[in-house]
């Protein structure tokens, strides 16, 4: 297949299946597959594509066609990728789902999707089904196709349901343009947008990432990477899987961050590239050095957030150099900065230069040039769009207001110095980043004020020295106990990600309030922050996961 009839995420797959039909596509390591309870080890590109075609081949006998959805809550499995090729090859789209959302999470993303079929772990089945009831959506919720890791024998084309009646069906567009995925941001200003990502988002992210060069040389002979990511973000979807597609590599997803068995993990997977968020190197820095922090055949870590003052000794340490660089779901590879020259300013918080493909400015809150202020992104030339997300599903109003003067305004609030070189700065919104994941102070507190006992509900973001900012809620309540604060973030660890429940809980007689009712954030946080070491507000972190 040639590289101008390469139109969907399906045909580079095939074409990689094609130039290099032995080669591993993906690989499971051991402890992957235990907690899984999948098969570990290596299936190669040709296998893989026999696989694709057999389930889209079941999709098409079932009743899909273009441009119907297809949910996936199927966390870091193979099956997630083969499931997304398939349905990409009959021209339908996928909505992955993050699994640690909770009923009233799962609800909206449901109901707001209206996908023709959910794909789901079995454990999961009873709590989307009731999701999907609330939502008034009537649809099948199905297993995962398990298929073997490496298999010659023929395998049955399996059976699908038939799709919901009625299932929403996509604009009729084709090729690069035609949807590939909607992706859900996390909601930083209230409820979770729709991010409709075309074949040419993630067409353009693995050319980018294969053609980016500097510190990222990946070579077109056997790269292996190896990610801890969740394959429903963009970072581990786009970039990561695409990357290695592109130039033949083969891709290692765990199925989360294992900081004890990091180093073994990598050495087992013989990854040449890996993949990284801020919090991972702090934690790793916190084990006793050892004689074994080299033995890996790693050339470059690629991610964002690195605290710039261990990313020195880190480098020092491990041997590989950490390149920072930045993006959003909403941007893709159509406005990506990384500095990855090796040149780079090390440990100075830089995301490196826009490449000449990128246009970039820097805006004060009146929208005049500044050195420092929001990053507003285009694509350079005749298509400004290009390799950005398409539209918001549902919310053309704030596609437009995203998009005002002809510019991506990102909300990110940047610093450049006199030759060029960005810095990431913060967020233009009151925003909590917790481990990389932006979190909705307005999402938490709806949810909050669901909870019989909570009379008045805000949340704001604290300092966390591993995980950047934790949550903390001050809430108003009749009566007030560390029993009740651990009740109230238990309840909330079945209503929402436990990424969102809240870590600190102050009980407070009145939240700062304006004339009209409305929140006032700046006193909430420093509200928050002042009564962070206060003996009487309820440390509940010890109730989430991580």
């Amino acid at each position: 297949m040639s590289s101008t009839a390469i139109a969907t995420v399906y045909d580079a797959f095939a074409a990689t299946a094609q130039q290099y039909p032995h080669r591993p596509a993906l690989n499971v390591l051991p402890g992957t597959a235990e907690i899984y309870a999948i098969e570990p080890g290596e299936l190669s590109y040709r296998s893989a594509l026999a696989q694709i075609d057999l389930l889209a081949q079941a999709f098409q006998t079932a009743g899909y066609v273009a441009g119907m959805r297809v949910a996936l809550l199927l966390e870091n499995r193979p099956s997630f990728f083969l499931s997304w090729l398939a349905l990409n090859k009959i021209g339908a789209s996928v909505v992955p789902i993050n699994p640690d959302l909770r009923a009233s999470e799962l609800e909206y993303l449901i109901g707001h999707s209206e996908p023709a079929l959910i794909i789901a772990i079995e454990a999961r089945h009873a709590e989307l089904k009731a999701a999907a009831d609330v939502a008034e959506v009537v649809l099948e919720i199905v297993a995962p196709i398990v298929a073997p890791v490496e298999s010659s024998a023929v395998t049955p084309i399996p059976t699908l349901p038939k799709p919901r009646a009625n299932a929403v069906v996509a604009r009729d567009l084709k090729g690069e343009a035609r949807e590939a995925a909607i992706l859900y941001t996390s909601g930083t200003t209230g409820k979770p947008k729709g991010c409709i990502l075309a074949n040419s988002y993630y067409l353009l992210a693995g050319r980018w990432y294969a053609d980016v060069g500097g510190l990222v040389d990946l070579q077109s002979t056997g790269e292996r990477m190896i990610t801890p990511l969740p394959v429903f973000h963009m970072n581990a979807m786009a970039y990561s899987f695409m990357a290695m597609v592109t130039v033949g590599g083969c891709l290692t997803v765990l199925d989360r961050f294992h900081p004890g068995s990091w180093w073994a993990d990598v050495r087992a997977s013989k990854a040449t590239c890996l993949h990284y968020l801020g919090v991972m190197p702090t934690m790793l820095m916190g084990f006793d050095p050892s004689a074994d922090d080299r033995d890996h055949s790693v050339r470059f870590g690629f991610g964002a957030g690195v605290d710039p003052a261990l990313q020195v000794a880190f480098e020092a340490r491990f041997g590989l150099p950490l390149v920072e660089a930045w993006a959003m779901t909403e941007t893709g590879a159509g406005a990506v900065i990384a500095a990855a020259a090796p040149d780079r300013l090390i440990a100075q918080a830089s995301i490196g230069k826009p490449e000449p493909a990128v246009e970039c400015s820097v805006v004060d809150d009146e929208g005049h040039p500044a050195q420092q202020g929001e990053l507003l992104v285009r694509r350079a030339g005749d298509n400004p769009r290009y390799g950005f997300f398409s539209e918001y599903y549902k919310d053309p109003d704030a596609t437009n207001e995203a998009w005002a003067g002809g510019w991506f305004h990102t909300g990110d609030i940047v610093r450049r110095d006199d030759d060029g070189n960005y810095y990431f700065v913060d967020r233009r919104k009151n925003v909590i980043r917790r481990s990389g994941e932006n979190i909705s102070a307005v999402d938490v507190e709806s949810v909050l004020m669901r909870h019989p006992d909570v009379l008045a509900a805000g949340v704001a973001a604290v300092p966390d020295t591993v995980r950047g900012d934790e949550v903390f809620a001050c809430l108003k309540v009749n009566e007030a106990s560390t029993e009740k604060a651990e009740a109230i973030t238990t309840w909330c660890l079945e209503q929402m990600a436990y990424y969102k429940a809240p870590g600190y809980i102050a009980f407070v007689d009145q939240l700062p309030l304006t004339a009209t009712q409305k929140i006032q954030r700046a006193e909430l946080k420093t509200l928050a922050g002042r009564l962070l070491d206060d003996p009487q507000t309820v440390t509940t972190t010890h109730l989430k996961k991580r």
